[in-house]
């Protein structure tokens, strides 16, 4: 093939670019279809990122009593918080 280089860099060139169109063949089928494969909506369902808040009857141990200057002085935490 080429006269200046050994048959075992001729060998290692041949495979290197095997290698690398075998790559590129890959990457642009999973291009190709990741553009035009649209999942299943019951695939996508999983559990969520952020899990949903319990309504008003939450657990009995998830609950704190406040006594009357607790909430006070959370109202005025609450006040002094700028609104953007």
């Amino acid at each position: 093939m080429f006269p200046s280089i050994s048959l075992a860099q001729e060998i290692g060139l041949a495979v290197l670019l095997v290698a690398a169109l075998v790559w590129f063949v890959g990457l642009g089928h999973k291009l190709w279809d990741s553009r035009f494969h649209h999942p299943e909506p019951a695939a996508v369902e999983g559990l969520p990122v952020i899990p949903g808040q319990r309504g008003a009857a939450a657990h009995p141990m998830e609950t704190v009593e406040l006594t009357e200057a607790e909430q006070q002085a959370f109202a005025e935490v609450i006040r002094t918080l700028p609104l953007r």
